[in-house]
């Protein structure tokens, strides 16, 4: 599939969610498990801008898979709350996309959560590693280009464990 090369945003924003009463847990606010909802929507939202969809596994015979998440809680969301996704195109290869996604109260500005993400490309025939179009790359060229110049979070690439003195 020929592409046109894009403008990407940076960061990307992901389309706007909000905080719905299923994702209320009993302690009141959003459970972790719907911050990974809300960050894998706004993956797809990314990949679709840069032509990875449903489509692109039809056509392509190919996904991206998640390998390994990292994800970050710094404050609340309660019901209602109205959710901002930005999305940092970190780096990639052939076959792997890493990605740093922040999450915002859409209103009152603050970081509620942040998701490190490896994503695999994999071919869905052999449902092994394999290398994307190059069309493909050529998008993420552009949209790595674009996120250059951002700063990179101090929370990408942290390690989990109990710091001991």
């Amino acid at each position: 599939m020929a592409q046109t090369r894009k403008t990407y945003a940076a960061p990307l924003i992901a389309p706007p969610m909000k905080v719905v009463e299923d994702w209320i847990d009993y302690n009141g606010h959003m459970n972790m498990a719907f911050y990974n909802l809300v960050f894998d929507k706004a993956v797809d939202a990314m990949f679709l801008d840069v032509g990875i969809s449903e489509d692109y596994v039809v056509r392509e015979k190919a996904s991206v898979f998640t390998a390994e998440i990292h994800v970050t809680y710094a404050q609340e969301l309660a019901l209602h709350d109205p959710i901002r996704v930005t999305c940092q195109l970190l780096d990639f290869d052939a076959k792997r996309i890493h990605l740093f996604m922040e999450m915002y109260h859409a209103e009152k500005n603050y970081l509620a959560a942040t998701m490190e993400q490896i994503g695999i490309h994999v071919s869905m025939e052999t449902r092994r590693s394999a290398p994307m179009p190059d069309w493909a790359l050529s998008e993420l060229a552009a949209m790595k280009h674009a996120h250059d110049a951002l700063p990179v979070a101090p929370q990408v690439g942290r390690v989990i464990g109990i710091p001991r003195k």
